[in-house]
């Protein structure tokens, strides 16, 4: 029976792959292909696929492998495993390195993020160098499941919903174009299929580690989503993607058609702006703070919306910036001459600790079981556990930030909040916030949000902070 479903996989994948790939007109007869191997199962997977279908579609393969020198000896491992493994297939073969973990100190990223900026950074120095017309990377339908559903916890719009796109341009003034011809195929179908072949490849150990919240969504939340709610939610996923991005390319053209008339130098026209659809109001509002660099989130966007329709005379962005009702035209300000422009940005896994590098400051999300909070404990500062995402966000105030912290009457600006607690304006705009999505959760010195509050029922995460010595 094994057998016979392993059989069945090699057979699939293959017509699977090429029928993605002609749909998508991913790659055209005569293109130089580049495959991104890392020695894991999905990449070699690509790799081997291709090879299949190279003489059908008429295209030049090579390999490429990114060492991100974090696993050591392992890492070079893999190196030495694809570089093989190139050989075998008389492929030719190109290496890079960097030490991630220096560069993600440095940038102020994580290190997953730091990693793909550079991979991405060479594999595009790399194309334009070598001439190739796409670079293929090997992300499967369970990466674009576990994708949308970690988007969709931090909050994200039409864009971020519509995932992992199957095609995207690299640099647009270089045209490297990066393409996914595994969007289609599993991470079962693909191990089946190099079993079937008889086809090793390497394990990253690190895909096991539950610190990393990608991982547990992936080994704990989709499983037990699959379990209780619907088996079959990976494909679910995938296809709400699928509809999400032709969504998003609708609204694309659509804004911009909007936007051409409207839009000057930090200045929207409002003329007729009242009568649009709601949707297509937000949409050009969103481009509109786009265009000078401000990445609203819903509730800084809803506030402008409102000032756009002339409920408020102006509102706080992020960033400093100032959005302004001004007769008919809403301007946008940008943050005075002189101001702190001290921004820092950083994940906090759920249990786990992140350094912030600008205030010296380290803060520890700490897992509290439910016995062991002591009666008349500080449970002002216990969040629950069911109700946050599996990585916060720490970054510093932003004009504009909005607070509730538990027993206390209403919602309010933290800014009035810092002025009754008496924290002097100085220190305010490095001031340290943990957001779960796009709420604020926790701020430094106060009780924790109403909203995401312990109940006394489960497990609490306390947020601890230390000062660096």
């Amino acid at each position: 029976m094994a057998e016979s479903r392993r059989l069945h996989y090699h057979h699939s994948v293959r017509p699977k792959v090429l029928r993605y790939i002609r749909e998508r007109g991913l790659m055209r007869a005569g293109d130089r292909v580049c495959v991104a191997v890392s020695g894991g199962a999905d990449s070699v997977a690509l790799l081997r696929v291709l090879l299949e279908l190279r003489t059908e579609l008429g295209i030049v393969l090579a390999v490429a492998h990114f060492n991100h020198q974090l696993r050591g000896d392992a890492s070079e491992g893999d190196e030495a495993f694809v570089a093989d493994l190139a050989r075998q297939q008389k492929l030719e073969f190109f290496a890079g390195r960097a030490d991630v973990r220096q560069h993600a100190q440095v940038s102020k990223l994580s290190v997953e993020g730091a990693g793909r900026e550079l991979r991405y950074e060479w594999l595009g120095a790399l194309a334009e160098e070598q001439r190739f017309d796409s670079i293929a990377t090997a992300h499967t339908l369970d990466d674009q499941a576990e994708t949308v559903l970690m988007k969709f916890l931090r909050g994200a719009g039409s864009r971020g919903l519509g995932g992992i796109y199957p095609e995207l341009l690299l640099d647009t003034q270089k045209k490297v174009r990066v393409v996914r011809p595994l969007l289609s195929v599993t991470r079962e179908e693909v191990e089946s299929y190099l079993t079937a072949l008889g086809q090793d490849w390497r394990e990253d150990e690190s895909n096991l580690d539950h610190r990393f919240a990608r991982n547990r969504l992936r080994h704990e939340l989709l499983p037990l989503l699959e379990r209780e709610y619907n088996p079959n939610l990976r494909q679910v996923l995938s296809d709400a993607a699928e509809l999400w991005r032709a969504e998003e390319q609708y609204w694309q053209l659509l804004v911009q058609r909007h936007i051409e008339a409207r839009m000057g130098p930090q200045r929207l026209v409002l003329e007729g702006f009242a009568e649009l659809p709601l949707a297509l109001q937000r949409h050009l509002l969103r481009r509109f703070a786009e265009g000078e660099g401000i990445a609203l989130d819903f509730a800084h966007g809803e506030q402008l919306l409102r000032c756009a329709r002339g409920q408020l005379t102006k509102t706080e962005l992020p960033g400093g910036w100032m959005a302004t009702r001004l007769g008919k035209c809403l301007e946008l300000r940008a943050p005075e001459c002189g101001a702190s422009t001290m921004n820092y940005h950083y994940e906090l896994p759920v249990p786990g600790e992140v350094h912030v590098t600008e205030v010296g400051l380290t803060l520890k999300a700490t897992i509290v079981r439910e016995g062991f909070v002591t009666d008349g404990g500080d449970t002002d500062s216990l969040l629950s556990v069911e109700l946050l995402a599996p990585e916060l966000t720490v970054r510093n105030w932003r004009p504009g930030d909005r607070f509730w912290p538990v027993h206390t009457g209403s919602e309010e600006k933290l800014k009035r909040l810092f002025a009754e607690k008496r924290i002097p304006a100085e220190q305010r705009s490095s001031w340290p916030i943990a957001l779960s999505g796009e709420q604020i959760v926790w701020v430094r010195g106060f009780p924790v949000a109403r909203a995401f509050a312990w109940n006394g029922k489960g497990e609490a995460v306390k947020i601890e902070i230390w000062e660096q010595s």
